[in-house]
């Protein structure tokens, strides 16, 4: 069992797992090429797509969406839980996805890309097994369905039945659901660092959006050290914890990892498993700066 593997199995995890030195293209992975689903580091692919766009000239950023009141997507965070109607820009409604994982702000973007120029992008980088299927909205409603109930909040009530069905739920197979490997989510990070493939200010404006995610208990969890930066997208469904990023030393050393994992339990909370993450990934740069 290599390092990687016992943070998992310390964890009582199953983990997936690539990192990759961005400007070396040493690398370090456990079941790097396996289909997994995103949860919402699926919203990378949005803002890519949404930041390409904006470089080319074909959108602005500061172009105003108005957000009606009420019929927000299910998430409890940012316009999901709010009520009253607003108005955002562009790039704003991309804060508020990435950085505490807004699902409404992310179904309006998604809406308005489309899932399929989104996903068109995607091959254009080399990410054939990557793509968005859906969105936030829909991935709830399916759950809805093979759960066989009528709101989300009766999810709170769950039983063995219930997560007997949701263990089989077409929104936890990546062929459902929103999806890449491990692999190619660093390939996408790797580029959108190096600038390769995408307009400079395309990546600038990404990198800067995936540097303000709020969340410090996933992949920052490893790399402590204030001197340290760490950039990223967690995604969190039910027996699913993820997230990819990339972690900047002072030395000026850079690493894209990607970490997925599914847990045997249904929970949104579980410190051990989210330790886990920053502890494979910090396993995994190490390795690679030892080298």
């Amino acid at each position: 069992m290599n390092p990687v593997e016992k943070v998992f199995a310390d964890a009582g995890v199953r983990g997936w797992l690539h990192a990759v030195d961005i400007d070396t293209g040493a690398e370090v992975g456990v079941d790097a090429d396996d289909a997994v689903v995103t949860a919402s580091v699926f919203k990378v692919f949005t803002l890519v797509e949404l930041c390409r766009r904006a470089a080319l000239g074909a959108l602005d950023l500061t172009t105003r969406v108005p957000i009606p009141a009420g019929d927000r997507s299910d998430g409890g965070l940012g316009l999901s839980a709010m009520r009253d109607a607003t108005e955002l820009s562009l790039r704003d409604l991309a804060y508020l996805m990435i950085s505490i994982s807004d699902n409404h702000a992310a179904d309006v973007l998604t809406q308005l890309l489309g899932e399929e120029p989104i996903n068109a992008t995607l091959r254009s980088l080399g990410l054939t097994r990557s793509g968005v299927v859906g969105t936030c909205r829909s991935w709830f409603a399916q759950m809805r369905e093979d759960l066989g109930i009528a709101a989300f909040e009766e999810f709170s009530a769950y039983d063995d039945a219930m997560v007997a069905r949701l263990r089989a739920a077409r929104g936890l197979n990546p062929a459902h659901a929103s999806h890449t490997t491990p692999r190619e989510i660093t390939t996408l990070l790797s580029r959108i660092w190096r600038a390769d493939g995408l307009p400079a200010d395309a990546c600038a404006e990404i990198r800067h959006q995936l540097g303000l995610q709020v969340w410090p208990q996933r992949l920052t969890s490893g790399f402590p050290r204030d001197d340290v930066k760490v950039s990223g997208k967690t995604g969190t469904v039910p027996f699913v914890f993820n997230e990819a990023g990339v972690v900047e030393y002072p030395d000026g050393g850079r690493y894209a990892v990607g970490v997925f994992l599914r847990l045997p339990r249904m929970t949104f909370r579980d410190p051990v498993a989210d330790a886990a993450i920053g502890a494979a990934a910090r396993v995994a740069v190490d390795s690679l700066r030892s080298r």
